[in-house]
């Protein structure tokens, strides 16, 4: 089995490119995310997925390990094919997915081709319990798949809708349900939406969190 590609990049097209390796020309389907850092004429190793079918061999390529890691736990939910898989990797980065499904969000999940309102209802509860091993190893402010509630039942309703209002305030959802989820910590299980939201303000004022919130303010007076 192929578990790796390096070689001069023959060409790129719409969802796939070509490694020549050797001589030998390996067609790779890969996202959108991966192809937007290979160029013709370059020299690149793509991690690779091998999927052998009675009719078929396709190789599956990677910029890094992580994104082979989704592509791999993706595919596990009953729906998600390859193309599905690369199709969610192209709009979303391996971050992004975690936070989406760290918040439920279905629109987030819907964004890609070919995944409807039911495909993402199922990935969103298939993958909840499964995410706790893809933390966010220097993701935005070094927040870890634990500190959204991943991997103990996902994240609930009030602090979904909470990190959703701050979202509406102009801060970014990773910092938005960060700030929630450790307000939550705090207040407790029974804590309501409002009091949500003030203690993630008061999170995002605080400390670190205060750079962060205010630079990470869209279309601020």
């Amino acid at each position: 089995m192929i578990a790796k590609l390096k070689g001069l990049i023959d060409s790129v097209g719409d969802g796939w490119t070509v490694i020549d390796v050797g001589g030998v020309g390996y067609l790779v389907f890969a996202s959108g995310r991966t192809l937007g850092r290979l160029g013709a004429g370059d020299v690149a190793e793509v991690l690779v997925e091998t999927h052998v079918r009675e009719d078929h061999i396709h190789l599956y390529g990677f910029i890094d390990a992580t994104e082979r890691d989704w592509f791999q736990l993706l595919t596990t939910v009953q729906g998600v094919g390859a193309k599905v898989a690369l199709a969610l990797l192209s709009v979303l980065s391996p971050d992004d997915l975690l936070q989406a499904i760290a918040a439920a969000d279905k629109a987030a999940i819907t964004q890609a081709p070919g995944v409807g309102p039911k495909l993402a209802t199922r990935i969103l509860s298939e993958l909840k319990d499964k995410v706790g091993d893809f933390a966010l190893a220097g993701g935005p402010g070094g927040m870890q798949a634990a500190d959204f509630g991943i991997g103990q039942g996902g994240v609930g309703g009030p602090i979904r809708d909470a990190a959703s209002a701050l979202v509406n305030l102009g801060y970014q959802r990773s910092q938005a349900l960060g700030a929630v989820s450790r307000a939550a910590a705090r207040l407790g299980d029974d804590a309501g939406i409002e009091a949500l939201i003030r203690a993630g303000l008061g999170e995002l004022a605080s400390g670190e969190s205060l750079g962060e919130g205010l630079s990470a303010k869209t279309g601020s007076a």
